[in-house]
């Protein structure tokens, strides 16, 4: 039996941002740091595009918010010098999380800007795969084109992973763990960097 070639990746327009959350929707459904936002469906559907837009929206206008065939799985880069709309984020979550949580959950938003990198590097604000799709190579494929770029522009890429799951994902592609992030009650954040090739 012949191996399956990898999918095609591509950037996605601007016109496809709908679609685009759409799969960060289903991709994080059972995300431990977003359900532990969002713990209900119904908060938690009315939460995560925003989130998702807010963290790694700027993507669609510098070519670097990528998608797989039948936007099966997608990715939102950040490139260096650019920076996630924070303010709304924080607005968002004052608003729609339990204010039970806000402790625990803003003390892990500080730990995240602390192991933020101050030099220009790629972030990876989101990737995600239609659960429908998983264990095809999507992610694997999102992540080699998208890091292809990075590589050529000589620069460090840096993500949180909130799902233990996608660690070993990203450390096949050269990222390293720095750090854990953990807050109360919070699931653990892992911060990760991969170095600049070349």
């Amino acid at each position: 039996m012949s191996k399956l070639s990898p999918p095609e990746v591509r950037a996605a327009t601007s016109q496809e941002r709908d679609w685009v959350l759409s799969t960060i929707e289903v991709a994080f459904i059972n995300d431990p740091v977003m359900r532990f936002c969002w713990p209900r469906a119904k908060e938690y559907l009315a939460g995560i595009r925003h989130v998702a837009n807010a963290m790694g929206g700027k993507a669609f206008e510098h070519g670097s918010a990528y998608l797989a065939p039948g936007f099966s799985g997608v990715a939102l880069w950040v490139p260096p010098g650019v920076h996630p709309d924070l303010e709304p984020i924080g607005a968002l979550m004052v608003e729609t999380v339990d204010a039970a949580l806000h402790e625990d959950l803003f003390g892990m938003l500080g730990e995240m800007a602390a192991f933020h990198p101050e030099e220009d590097h790629w972030y990876l604000a989101q990737i995600g795969v239609d659960p429908f799709y998983q264990a095809q190579g999507v992610g694997a494929a999102l992540m080699k084109h998208a890091l292809a770029r990075c590589d050529t522009d000589g620069k460090p890429c840096y993500l949180e992973s909130s799902n233990p799951r996608n660690i070993s994902l990203y450390e096949r592609f050269g990222f390293e763990r720095v750090g854990e992030i953990q807050v109360g009650r919070s699931p653990i954040m892992t911060p990760m960097i991969r170095p600049a090739q070349g």
